[in-house]
C-alpha cells in the first residue's frame, strides 16, 4: 500500500473514519479510544488494522509524543490527524480561555476537543480532518468554532468548514455532519467531491442518484442473521407498525393523513416514532441509542440487525463488532459513515500531493 501519506486517528470508536482513511489510500498507523468495546472491535478486524498500533486510553492521559513516535516508525512523506471528538459538553476551559493557547491543557475540565487541538499543535501534521455534529455551528457554539479556527491559523493551517450530508457521497442515509479540514498549504478545491445527488437533477449534474437502502441490506434477511433484539411482534405498537407504509412514520395513522379511525395525532410524537424504511429510499440517521419504538425500522416490521445498521453506515461487509448489543448499536450509531469520511480524507490528500 502507498505510504506516502499516513494517518493518526483520535477518538477512533468502531473505526468508521479509520476505514474511510484506508479507503482513501491513507493507511492509519495509530488508532485510539477510551472505550474497551471499541478497542476490541478494532482488534477483531485485523485484516484492516493488522499494521495499526491500537491504543486503549483516555486521550487526556496520552502524551502527544506517543503518536509522533509511531509516525516516525513508518516510512512516509506526509501525515495527517483524523478524528471526531465527542462534542458534549463543550468546555470553556483549556484552549478556550484567553490568548494563551497552551493554558489549561492539563485542566481536568478541558474537553476532548481541546485534546484534539493539543495533539495537532504538538505534532504538527501536514493536514487534519476534524468531525463533529452540525450544531457546532449554532450561534450558541460560535465561540468554540471561532477559537478552534484561531488556534489552527496561529499554527499555520489553511482550513475549510464543510457542512456535509452523507447522501452526497454514496451513503444510503440522510446524515448531516460538520467537518473542519485543514492543511499546511492551500486546499486545491472549495469542497470535497460529491458523487451523488438528487435523482431529478442528475442528468444536469452528472452525479449518480442518491443511494437507496434496499441494495445495501440485500443478503441479511435470512434466519442466520436473526437477533432477539429485532423482534417487535407482541409489542405495544406492533400492529400499528405493521400498518405504517414503508418510507413513512406514525403520521400515516393520523387524521392528517386521512387515516380512518386515527390512532395518533400528527406532530404529537417524535418524528421517528414508528418510522419505517423503504427499500427504494435512503435511510434516516442511524442513532446510537434509539428508543423502544423509534425507527428506522425494517420494512419487514422489525428492528434492524447489526449487519444492516452497519451496511447503512457503509462499513465493509463482514466487519466485526464486539460488546453487548447495546454497545454495538452505540458504536455503529456514533461512527462516521465510511464513504462520507473517505470523501473528506481524499479532499485533504489531494491538497497534500
Amino acid at each position: 500500500m502507498n505510504k506516502e501519506i499516513i494517518a493518526v486517528s483520535l477518538f477512533s470508536g468502531a473505526g468508521g473514519l479509520d476505514i474511510a482513511s484506508f479507503m482513501a489510500g491513507v493507511p492509519v498507523v495509530s488508532s485510539t479510544d477510551f472505550d474497551a468495546d471499541c478497542i476490541q472491535t478494532l482488534k477483531a478486524n485485523r485484516d484492516l488494522f493488522g499494521q495499526t498500533q491500537i491504543i486503549e486510553g483516555d486521550l487526556h492521559q496520552i502524551d502527544s509524543s506517543v503518536f509522533m513516535d509511531i509516525v516516525n516508525q513508518h516510512e512516509h512523506k506526509k501525515f495527517i490527524v483524523i478524528g471526531g471528538a465527542p462534542c458534549q459538553p463543550f468546555s470553556k476551559a483549556g484552549y478556550w480561555v484567553g490568548n494563551n493557547t497552551r493554558k489549561g491543557i492539563n485542566d481536568p475540565r478541558a474537553t476532548l476537543v481541546d485534546e484534539y487541538l493539543r495533539v495537532v499543535t504538538d505534532i504538527h501534521p501536514d493536514g487534519f480532518v476534524f468531525e463533529n455534529v452540525e450544531s457546532l455551528l449554532h450561534p450558541t457554539n460560535k465561540s468554540i468554532v471561532d477559537k478552534f479556527i484561531e488556534i489552527i491559523e496561529e499554527n499555520g493551517y489553511k482550513y475549510k468548514i464543510v457542512r456535509a450530508n452523507a447522501l452526497d457521497y454514496g451513503v444510503p442515509q440522510k446524515r448531516k455532519r460538520l467537518f473542519i479540514i485543514g492543511t499546511k498549504g492551500e486546499l486545491k478545491r472549495n469542497e470535497p467531491i460529491k458523487t451523488h445527488g438528487n435523482p431529478e437533477t442528475c442528468a444536469l449534474t452528472g452525479l449518480k442518484p442518491y443511494a437507496t437502502v434496499g441494495p445495501f441490506l440485500e443478503g441479511f434477511g435470512g434466519d442466520e442473521y436473526f437477533e432477539e433484539y429485532e423482534v417487535t411482534k407482541g409489542g405495544t405498537y406492533y400492529e400499528d407498525l405493521c400498518e405504517v407504509p414503508p418510507g413513512q412514520n406514525y403520521k400515516a395513522l393520523t387524521a392528517w393523513a386521512g387515516y380512518p379511525n386515527p390512532k395518533f395525532v400528527a406532530d404529537k410524537r417524535f418524528w421517528s416514532f414508528l418510522l419505517k424504511l423503504s427499500p427504494d429510499m435512503p435511510s434516516w440517521t442511524i442513532t446510537a441509542q434509539p428508543g423502544p419504538w423509534v425507527g428506522p425500522f425494517h420494512w419487514d416490521n422489525r428492528r434492524l440487525r447489526v449487519p444492516e445498521a452497519a451496511a447503512i453506515q457503509t462499513f465493509p461487509r463482514g466487519y466485526k463488532f464486539c460488546g453487548s448489543r447495546r454497545s454495538v448499536q452505540k458504536q455503529i450509531g456514533n461512527a462516521v459513515p465510511c464513504l462520507m469520511g473517505k470523501a473528506m480524507i481524499e479532499f485533504v490528500k489531494e491538497s497534500l500531493e
